[in-house]
């Protein structure tokens, strides 16, 4: 086995397509929680090879997507200090503030760096002991171990000139907030993997019981996507609600436990305001006080007034299930990668960016 070519094995695609036929009974909502999930579907028209009655649904699991403009304006304002260094991952760069992006900053002289891995920002702080390196953390359970460790190394190293804006935030929380409105109709979900390899599965459990949904954690080749839809169509069928590891090879029931760990040393949940979704109660993490020199959030002044969103936009929606891509009147005219108006277009796991790739709208 090569983990590649069996998971995208014709024959066992079209397997799985006829045993769905033959087991389905009526119509499924599923939402893909993760934007790799959406890209996937999207790349392999999964959506063109299911039953019409499998209804594909893209969740909040980019946490570019996700990040509402005030935190973008913050951003702003912190790589606009002087002697300052900043530091995030790419995409966050071309995510329009209220009057322009990072990587507009960037072009007008601002020192703004996008980091292939956090600990970069190791190196880049001992090159330049005379500047503020501001590591601007984003994104879900997947990545906060690295903040975590990154802070970790800043300590034992005494490293005086770094510090921490922490946007980091969790799966449960938004996936909750969903379930609890009533204009949502949700039958099941496929579950993140690249979060579930960190949390493990049994995170999910609490969620699958309150609102009786079946939640399948999925692969992102085609095979594992087909094998969770069967899964999810056996458990709507059965009238069952329970939680399902199909990523078997990479996520367990624990989940990795030292990880789990390094986080809680370091975090500690808090609430947060998600792009579409709004503040959602212990939707987030925070540095704890004990490291507050480190917390960029109390060492500069992080306030901001920010416009309101591009009314042409949906992002919001889509990212409360709402709505897709072809629903918006701007997607793939006014709004493309190359000029995106809102974030879900501007993410490499952005729905809309999905659908631009891959759909036959350009």
């Amino acid at each position: 086995m090569n983990f590649i070519d069996e998971f995208r094995d014709k024959n066992t695609i079209l397997a799985l397509k006829k045993a769905i036929e033959e087991k389905l009974t009526q119509d499924i909502n599923i939402m893909e929680i993760c934007g790799g999930h959406t890209h996937s579907i999207m790349k392999y028209a999964l959506p063109s090879i299911l039953p019409k009655q499998i209804n594909f649904i893209h969740g909040p699991g980019c946490p570019v997507c996700v990040m509402p403009r005030n935190r973008i304006d913050t951003a702003i304002k912190l790589a606009s200090m002087q002697d300052v260094i900043f530091c995030t991952l790419g995409d966050l760069l071309r995510v329009p503030g209220s009057s322009i992006s990072l990587l507009d900053l960037r072009a007008k002289g601002a020192d703004v760096r996008a980091l292939y891995s956090p600990l970069d920002v190791l190196r880049i702080a001992l090159q330049n002991p005379a500047k503020k390196v501001i590591f601007f953390a984003i994104g879900f359970e997947t990545t906060t171990p690295m903040s975590a460790l990154l802070l970790q190394k800043v300590i034992e190293q005494k490293i005086e000139n770094v510090f921490f804006h922490i946007n980091h935030i969790v799966v449960p929380a938004p996936i909750e907030a969903i379930m609890s409105d009533e204009n949502v109709k949700i039958d099941a979900f496929l579950g993140p993997s690249h979060v579930s390899v960190i949390t493990g599965y049994h995170i999910y459990e609490p969620l699958a019981e309150k609102f009786r949904t079946p939640i399948v954690v999925s692969g992102f080749e085609p095979v594992d996507i087909m094998e969770s839809v069967f899964n999810i169509v056996l458990q709507m069928n059965a009238k069952s609600a329970k939680v399902h590891n199909q990523y078997k090879r990479a996520v367990s029931y624990e989940g990795n436990v030292k990880a789990q760990n390094l986080v809680k040393y370091y975090f500690e949940p808090c609430d947060f305001e998600f792009r579409g979704l709004g503040l959602i109660k212990k939707g987030g993490l925070k540095l704890k006080d004990e490291f507050a020199k480190y917390d960029a959030s109390k060492q500069f002044d992080c306030e901001v007034v920010s416009k309101n969103e591009n009314k042409a936009c949906i992002c919001g929606q889509i990212l409360r299930g709402l709505a897709k891509p072809y629903d918006c009147k701007v997607f793939g005219k006014a709004c493309t990668p190359k000029s995106p108006i809102g974030s879900c277009m501007v993410s490499g796991e952005g729905a809309c960016a999905a659908y631009y790739k891959y759909s036959k709208v350009n």
